[in-house]
């Protein structure tokens, strides 16, 4: 286990700071753009599928497909779009970006970071952020299962002796869309651009002919028909908001997967293309329902005639693909955000793009992912059921969102109060009413995205813990660096020929490899090469400001300290360092194809010792045992890699 301790926090240079990050140019914008319909907006985009039936469905149908309920129910659709996804997050949090990357990870390391000496603050906004992405989580296990699912359940409306075969083929889709993360989100995106295209626009040919039919339904955009429900029939108002909520689903994701495509491209696609659609469907589904009450069973696929249904569910189910692919995408960027800042052990991170470093691939949050959607499919088995167990994963964190949001802007915009509180109350006081309309339905399979973020913080806080006791007893063990390298230098060891490279966390204390090999071979190496690398508190270093070299008091005798400072989103190859520091001194000509690499490799093992209890030391060594090879993580050559090991009492 080589972990690096929680790193100093720099000043974070948010809003686009890296030159090179998508959020920061304008170069393909429509291409962009395009992509962006096929990763960040397929999860909103396909809510039109379930949620107004969901409206009209929950709480044994206490909302009636009467005039005065509708022209309600459209209007809190319009504005809580409006309201939560446009102004909240397309106009306000993606200016929070944090190097170009969104996410609420993201956000609580930025806010973490411009805290300054406010400790208390700082560890609040981590806190957040850690319960803010233990919910995505469960957003990213819900998500795919209820979109397909809602999809291939219109095999059902245009044909009911299809109903048998809607479990298994939703299972094939989501086992193909898993396996097809390997190839990457710029690929997958390429391909799913075309197809979320052609679905938005769907979506606006299939509300349009109602809305033309029925013209008086667009008096519901009025807010006015809000406080009419909310006056005439509160709880029944109340109950709808826990469904309505189901409209604003993806809009985290949105956020989340920003450093893949860009601030630019992805308001460009919003306000162009995705807005319009879903405000021209939910009006054509409301329009339709007015004409025909009964159509509240599957108001989405009875928009279309009678020869449309089965060609839409097809495409219905490439789009419920693509959803689900939005929140894969983001579950990927948090988790390496999550390690790289302290709360999960090394994952391997591949990265599926040459050109945008946001775009990666994480194998064991993939299939942990796929594992988890197969469980809910087989337990719940249909997309209403699903529904009752959505909302509140969605409304707690939009709520930590607009929390640290809040925090950001005080901090770094130093916003007015008179603003502060303006937000606090618009959005933070409609996402307080979503979240208590979906507090009542805990019993009815709320409690799944409660019980999955409590895992998740479980663990995240585990290993934060954890790390952090055995990177002190490791300090202990290890001894001060430079009175090793004193000890070195007076002792006259045997110099062999050879560069070795000791990836080490600081320059405090002596790698426990280094010693070893002395204590052991009784050789040290011509040239030695400490590299601590440093997991900063935003997502990219630019190059020039990532080494820095320490000769440790003694310029010639061949040991030397490189400290290299990553991003959270950086690939932290160690072997391109060497390359880099060759020409920052002299005395630093490394060729990092001749070095041998040594690795101190602790064993933990459980002991009787305070600072955890026994089930979280348990947890926290399962959680070791799994981490990526170091050697994988630094992309370190294997046949010229050596471990060398050492045990440490948890």
């Amino acid at each position: 286990m080589t972990d690096a301790p929680v790193a100093p926090l720099p000043t974070p240079r948010a809003n686009g700071g890296n030159p090179d990050h998508p959020a920061a140019h304008s170069g393909g914008l429509y291409g962009l753009a395009l992509g962006a319909l096929g990763i960040v907006f397929g999860d909103i985009g396909t809510s039109p599928l379930y949620a107004v039936q969901t409206v009209f469905s929950i709480d044994d149908g206490a909302v009636k497909p009467t005039p005065d309920d509708i022209y309600g129910v459209v209007s809190l659709i319009f504005w809580s779009v409006t309201l939560v996804v446009t102004l909240k997050y397309v106009t306000f949090i993606l200016r929070a970006d944090n190097d170009g990357e969104g996410g609420i990870m993201a956000l609580a390391a930025l806010v973490r970071g411009v805290t300054g000496s406010h400790a208390r603050r700082a560890g609040l906004a981590l806190a957040l952020g850690v319960l803010g992405a233990s919910l995505f989580y469960g957003d990213s296990l819900i998500t795919p299962a209820i979109s397909v699912l809602s999809a291939v359940e219109g095999l059902e409306v245009a044909d009911p002796g299809l109903a048998d075969a809607i479990l298994p083929i939703g299972i094939a889709i989501l086992a193909l869309l898993f396996t097809a993360q390997r190839f990457g989100t710029h690929r997958v995106g390429r391909l799913f651009g075309p197809v979320m295209v052609i679905w938005f626009v769907t979506l606006a040919v299939l509300g349009i002919p109602h809305i033309i039919g029925h013209p008086g339904v667009l008096r519901g955009l009025s807010p006015t028909y809000i406080v009419s429900f909310v006056a005439d029939h509160p709880f029944t108002a109340f109950v709808a908001m826990g469904a309505v909520v189901l409209v604003i689903t993806g809009a985290e994701a949105l956020y989340a997967d920003m450093g893949h495509f860009g601030r630019r491209p992805i308001r460009l696609s919003w306000f162009a293309v995705v807005f319009p659609a879903l405000i021209l469907n939910y009006l054509g589904q409301a329009a339709l329902v007015l004409d025909d009450p009964k159509a509240i069973v599957n108001p989405f696929y009875l928009l279309a005639p009678d020869w449309a249904r089965l060609p839409l569910v097809v495409l219905a189910t490439f789009a419920t693909v693509i959803a689900s692919q939005a929140v894969i995408s983001g579950a990927f960027s948090v988790s390496r955000q999550a390690v790289r800042l302290g709360f999960l052990p090394h994952l391997t991170v591949r990265q599926t793009s040459t050109q945008e470093s946001g775009q990666i691939y994480v194998p064991a949050v993939n299939w942990l992912l796929f594992g988890g959607v197969l469980v809910l499919i087989v337990t719940f088995r249909s997309s209403a059921s699903l529904a009752t167990a959505y909302g509140l994963a969605v409304t707690g964190t939009l709520l930590l969102t607009t929390t640290l949001f809040l925090m950001y802007a005080a901090t770094a915009w130093h916003w007015e109060r008179w603003k502060l509180v303006g937000v606090a109350v618009v959005f933070g006081g409609v996402e307080l009413l979503y979240l208590g309309a979906n507090l009542t339905k805990i019993a009815h399979g709320g409690w799944l995205p409660l019980l999955i973020a409590a895992i998740v913080v479980t663990v995240m806080t585990t290993w934060q813990r954890g790390r952090r006791i055995v990177t002190a007893r490791r300090t202990e063990l290890e001894g001060p660096l430079p009175e090793f390298v004193d000890t070195m230098h007076g002792k006259g060891i045997t110099r062999v020929p050879g560069l070795a490279v000791f990836p080490h966390p600081t320059n405090r204390t002596a790698p426990l490899a280094l010693r070893a090999n002395v204590e052991f071979n009784h050789v040290l190496h011509e040239r030695v090469v400490i590299i601590s690398v440093e997991s900063e508190n935003v997502p990219h270093v630019p190059p020039d400001e990532r080494l820095t070299v320490d000769e440790l008091g003694h310029v010639h005798d061949g040991i030397v300290h490189l400290c290299a400072r990553f991003g959270f989103q950086d690939d932290q190859d160690l072997p391109a360092v060497l390359r880099q520091a060759r020409g920052l001194s002299p005395d630093l000509d490394l060729d990092p194809a001749g070095a041998s690499f040594f690795l101190s490799r602790i064993t933990i093992e459980r002991s009787r010792r305070p600072g955890m209890h026994s089930w979280r030391k348990r947890l926290f060594i399962g959680l070791s045992h799994n981490a990526a090879s170091p050697a994988a993580y630094f992309h370190l050559p294997v046949d010229r890699t050596v471990v060398m090991g050492s045990r440490i009492e948890l």
